[in-house]
């Protein structure tokens, strides 16, 4: 494979013993950006990470540039990580807009495979790549895991935050939220604008393609099939399942990613070790933490970071006391 690295970013920044660079590879006449987010000094031993936002959001759910959120607190644990920006997020483009209108299905068989080949292009040492997804992220990384077993083989985990394939709970606030602005609102302010402009209307960090969102849609109310080709992904994880996977739920997230929600999707991928956690205070955590909550709290790195960083470094630790001949 050859280098698609195209450039760094000029505003390279070093925040209590890490790096953050911006790398843009080409994809699809434009860019994808990838976040690199690394320790001063690299572990050896450590796996490297990618990060993958959800719905109406970008990486940087993750970093920011003063160094705060679970990618920079990771790398100063060791980690190399990488954070995307799917087509028309973040600093990737061309930005969404009318007849820019990226599925998907698109993230799922093209650009999570493109930046994992990247990843392992430039870690040829490594066993194997972690990979974390937040909210939707979270079912997108799962499909193309279970697509592609011969890639799933070099990921070593997933984890997930908030994340559900469908939402069977029920509430006035799901009513709402779901039912009536996703559902109904959405689609019709999309298919006006030519996308969905959740950031200016103040809805989310990013703005929203209207193939994405009706797809999405769909999912949440209905089987898991590809829109494109067909493919079932339900069944192909009976048979193939996912790497060892841990799906991580916040009590006062009870729409986007309620406990329940969580659980019926970590059944559904039928992961090789599956573990779930309730972030709540009656599970001995400091707060019952939200959607984003779990990831962007001021609370969050003292509370249950660690513990994902030491769930992480258990399967570097486990690999150098029984090495692959």
């Amino acid at each position: 494979m050859t280098a698609i690295l195209t450039q760094a970013s000029s505003n390279s920044l070093q925040k209590d013993t890490i790096f953050q660079q911006s790398l843009f590879l080409p994809y699809d006449g434009g860019q994808l950006h990838l976040r690199h987010i690394s320790p001063a000094s690299p572990a050896a031993a450590r796996s490297p990470l990618l990060m993958l936002h959800g719905a109406m959001s970008n990486g940087r759910v993750f970093y920011s540039e003063s160094g705060r959120g679970l990618a920079s607190f990771l790398a100063r644990q060791g980690f190399e990580v990488y954070v995307l920006d799917t087509a028309g997020r973040g600093l990737s483009t061309p930005k969404l807009s009318k007849g820019v209108d990226p599925g998907q299905g698109k993230v799922i068989r093209e650009q999570l495979p493109l930046v994992q080949a990247f990843i392992l292009e430039r870690h040829p040492l490594t066993q194997g790549v972690h990979w974390c997804g937040h909210s939707w992220g979270g079912v997108l990384m799962a499909s193309s895991l279970v697509r592609y077993p011969d890639m799933a083989a070099r990921v070593r985990s997933l984890l997930t935050f908030g994340s559900k394939r469908t939402i069977r709970t029920r509430s006035l606030k799901k009513w709402w939220m779901v039912d009536m602005f996703w559902n109904r609102l959405a689609p019709a302010i999309a298919t006006q604008r030519g996308y969905l402009p959740a950031d200016s209307l103040k809805l989310g960090m990013d703005n929203e393609s209207i193939s994405s969102l009706c797809e999405s849609i769909d999912w949440v109310r209905g089987d898991w099939i590809d829109h494109d080709d067909g493919f079932d992904y339900a069944a192909a994880a009976r048979v193939k399942g996912i790497p060892p996977a841990w799906f991580i739920a916040g009590a006062r997230d009870t729409v986007l990613g309620n406990p329940s929600d969580v659980k019926d999707m970590m059944a559904e991928c039928c992961a090789a070790d599956a573990r779930f956690t309730l972030l709540s205070r009656a599970h001995g955590y400091r707060h019952d933490y939200d959607h984003a909550g779990m990831l962007t709290h001021l609370d969050a790195p003292s509370d249950h970071f660690m513990e994902v960083a030491d769930w992480l470094l258990g399967f570097d630790m486990t690999a150098l006391k029984d090495p692959v001949n």
